[in-house]
């Protein structure tokens, strides 16, 4: 797979180098916890970001969903914030349970993609009465990737230190045509600063992840958005989803693969209104 982006005016690089300076922190559970807030319409969105990026994942949605309050948090280990000890999905989910608290949001819709949606999902089986809506973007309950996956052994083949220019993020980072070249080398650069063994780390916890019984307990009105060619996590994965969240709407982002708020944030921005918006 590779990745073929647009040519980009210069204030698009300014936009993406400027992200980092935006971020503000909070104290969740002993962890400074990082985010990026754009103020706006309540119910607010909180948007939980994927493997190896950080909230500069959303910031070519945020654009497209002006007007509503967003708070982008980094993940554990992830951008700004704090490692911790621990990096189960379970550990995540608490980090964001903690922003959400100490935030005061009043029942947010959360937002999850990828290792996101998972986090969103373990976050809301045990805290509904903290959350309005769910979105779950490019998930999975149970990754079941092999040993010879091509995420698995691109990790374990990862060696410090991580350059954003290594050839693994040609297959990590692939995307429809059109995604900015600015903010695919914001994300190489996020990524590269995180030590090989903590990929490796918290790809573990995601590969022994099963949250079938912890969907089944979600009660919160849920939004599936699927990528129709999403490598990673593909039909098989949706139908889990759709089954297990009982209260799901699934959609698909056509000719989308694992990034479809890269790919058509347009899309995912219109998809979230029309599920959340009274």
């Amino acid at each position: 797979m590779t990745s073929v982006a647009l040519e980009a005016a210069p204030d698009a690089w300014a936009e993406q180098d400027a992200w980092a300076g935006r971020k503000q922190s909070i104290n969740s559970g002993g962890l400074e916890i990082a985010y990026v807030e754009i103020s706006g319409a309540e119910p607010a969105l909180v948007l939980v970001h994927g493997f190896t990026d950080t909230s500069r994942s959303f910031s070519l949605l945020a654009p497209h969903l002006a007007g509503r309050r967003l708070i982008m948090p980094d993940l554990r280990g992830h951008g700004a914030s704090q490692a911790g000890r621990g990096f189960g999905i379970a550990d995540f989910a608490d980090d964001i349970a903690g922003l959400i608290q100490h935030l005061r949001l009043e029942r947010p819709v959360v937002v999850g993609h990828s290792l996101g949606a998972m986090v969103a999902v373990a976050l809301a089986a045990p805290h509904g009465e903290l959350i309005g809506g769910l979105v779950v973007m490019a998930g999975t309950l149970k990754p079941d990737f092999a040993h010879d996956h091509p995420l698995v052994a691109g990790v374990q083949a990862l060696r410090d230190p991580i350059l954003p220019a290594d050839p693994f993020y040609a297959w990590w980072h692939a995307c429809r045509p059109g995604v900015p070249q600015p903010f695919l080398a914001g994300l190489a650069k996020d990524a590269s600063a995180m030590p090989a063994a903590r990929w490796r780390a918290i790809l573990e916890e995601i590969c022994r992840a099963d949250l079938t019984g912890a969907a089944q307990a979600v009660r919160t009105r849920t939004l599936i958005i699927a990528g129709a060619c999403d490598p990673l996590f593909g039909e098989v994965h949706q139908q889990a989803l759709s089954r297990c969240l009982s209260e799901a709407r699934l959609v698909r982002a056509e000719a989308c693969g694992h990034n479809p708020h890269w790919e058509d944030p347009a899309f995912v921005a219109r998809a979230i209104a029309e599920a959340f918006v009274a």
